[in-house]
């Protein structure tokens, strides 16, 4: 049975870790790591498993790939050659062997590139959408309109490497990282695939204590039951939108949540086996309450709810927010560049040390406060 040839696009930055996600899961063989890409080649055995990917943007057929036309600007209509080179019927039905629709009706084309070039990106999705829909006898919907394709169109791709030019289509209806879990959201919230990168870095297994002690809207929380169904979860904020955002998107999830100060948090030291964090270091969200001092109460917090050998993942917006000195005893093990919404931010693994990480059932306290929120019966407290 023949193999079909796949990418997955990405942060930047997650590459390697896609590539892990891919390889642990048997979801195929790895051939390449590029620039937000990584292409693999997928059984057709496996239906649907590729469109489960959690720390992709999104997935795609490679439906076609030619040498770069130039960077002028008349080079880019010269691109249309890709929809000559694609070949529809045997897309179409890879398309539907791994959990896509089968049907291609309707054309949308994204398109991105390196380095600099004399035309846009909408210059070529419409070169290349035009040539899609002429070839299928069907529509084109252009975004330099700015407004959404009508439904049940095909979402394509174009990637333009300074080598080559690809062309990929879109297995599922939707790109990936588009969770449908994500009803509510609040300033600074994290991109889901990115979530999952870090749970999967946190490694949690089953019966771990989670905890988010900046939960936003719950999005790291949610990624992380996802990985670890056994997990016991639990989130707080400062912000009381936020802890409804958080409580709206894992409705019907075993995550507990709660209003709270992350400077002083209302748990027992040693309690947390793992956190999660994106704490609010001032870019799209300033810190609040004691953290608006000195994020150093914030590391030290985190050192002591942290049982021995347990596990922090945060995400840092640049490498100066390191943990500095004795204050926190949390120990840096892994540190991650990657990209988001276009800056670079960095991934930073933190051990307690004292002991080995031990598999165990934590009972944190419980709150008689009626103003604690909670998606679930187990209940933290509120800030004191």
């Amino acid at each position: 049975m023949t193999a079909a040839s796949l990418v997955a696009r990405c942060v930047h930055g997650l590459e390697p870790t896609v590539a892990a996600e891919i390889l642990q899961r048997g979801l195929g063989v790895v051939t390449r790591l590029g620039h937000r890409e990584v292409h693999f080649r997928a059984p057709r055995s496996g239906v649907g498993a590729a469109v489960t990917l959690r720390t992709a943007d999104d997935v795609f057929l490679l439906a076609a790939r030619c040498a770069e036309t130039g960077t002028a600007r008349r080079d880019a209509a010269a691109l249309a050659l890709l929809a000559d080179l694609a070949d529809p019927g045997p897309l179409a039905r890879l398309r539907r062997d791994h959990g896509g629709p089968g049907a291609l009706t309707g054309v949308e084309v994204s398109a991105s590139f390196l380095g600099r070039r004399n035309f846009t990106r909408y210059d070529v999705e419409d070169a290349v959408g035009h040539a899609l829909a002429r070839r299928l006898g069907t529509g084109y919907h252009s975004r330099r309109t700015g407004t959404a394709p009508p439904p049940g169109h095909s979402g394509w791709r174009v990637t333009l490497d300074g080598e080559h030019a690809t062309l990929l289509l879109r297995i599922a209806e939707r790109p990936l990282h588009r969770r449908d879990y994500k009803r509510r959201s609040v300033p600074g919230t994290l991109h889901p695939p990115l979530a999952a990168a870090m749970a999967q870095m946190a490694g949690i297994r089953p019966g771990h204590t989670v905890l988010d002690p900046c939960c936003g809207a719950g999005t790291l929380l949610i990624e992380a039951g996802a990985q670890q169904p056994q997990a016991r979860l639990h989130g707080f904020d400062l912000d009381p939108r936020a802890v409804h955002a958080a409580a709206e998107n894992a409705a019907g999830l075993p995550v507990a949540l709660a209003r709270a100060d992350a400077g002083r948090l209302p748990l027992p030291d040693g309690g947390v086996d793992r956190v999660l964090s994106n704490p609010p270091w001032g870019g799209q969200v300033s810190a609040r309450g004691l953290l608006a001092a000195s994020f150093a109460r914030w590391w030290a917090e985190l050192g002591r709810v942290l049982a021995p050998g347990g596990t922090a993942v945060v995400l840092l917006p640049d490498p100066g927010h390191l943990p500095a000195g004795p204050g926190s005893g949390l120990e840096p093990a892994h540190l991650q560049r990657v990209r988001v919404s276009g800056a670079p931010s960095f991934l930073l693994q933190l051990t307690a040390p004292g002991g080995r990480d031990r598999h165990r059932r934590t009972t944190l306290p419980r709150s008689s406060t009626s103003s604690a929120v909670s998606s679930s019966n187990h209940r933290p407290p509120v800030a004191r």
